[in-house]
């Protein structure tokens, strides 16, 4: 089950490198950084939200899902919100960065 996290993780990675500095212009063209962000914000809620359902299931009896599956979607979850989150404090570095200099 964590496989499908790197194919999740390896194409948001794939839609940052895609992301030029063509496309991020206020030009209305393509999307920008932001719209990768929020989309990948989006996929790891769409993690959490499934991880949830499938915990939620399990304790009301409503699944036949095994322990071991509901625990591999969690864990999936766990680590695209703390890849998420790296990725956030790395964007903020950079941007305390610029904010430094002087030009």
């Amino acid at each position: 089950m964590v496989s499908g996290l790197g194919t999740n993780l390896g194409s948001i990675a794939s839609q940052l490198n895609a992301t030029t500095p063509a496309k991020t212009a206020d030009t209305g063209a393509g999307g920008g950084f932001g719209d990768v962000f929020k989309a990948a914000v989006k996929q790891v809620d769409d993690l959490q939200a499934g991880a949830d359902q499938q915990v939620s299931s399990m304790i009301q009896g409503k699944s036949s899902s095994d322990v071991g599956g509901v625990m591999a979607s969690v864990e999936k979850a766990d680590i695209a919100f703390e890849l998420m989150m790296q990725v956030r404090n790395k964007i903020v570095n950079a941007y305390q960065d610029i904010e430094k200099m002087q030009f």
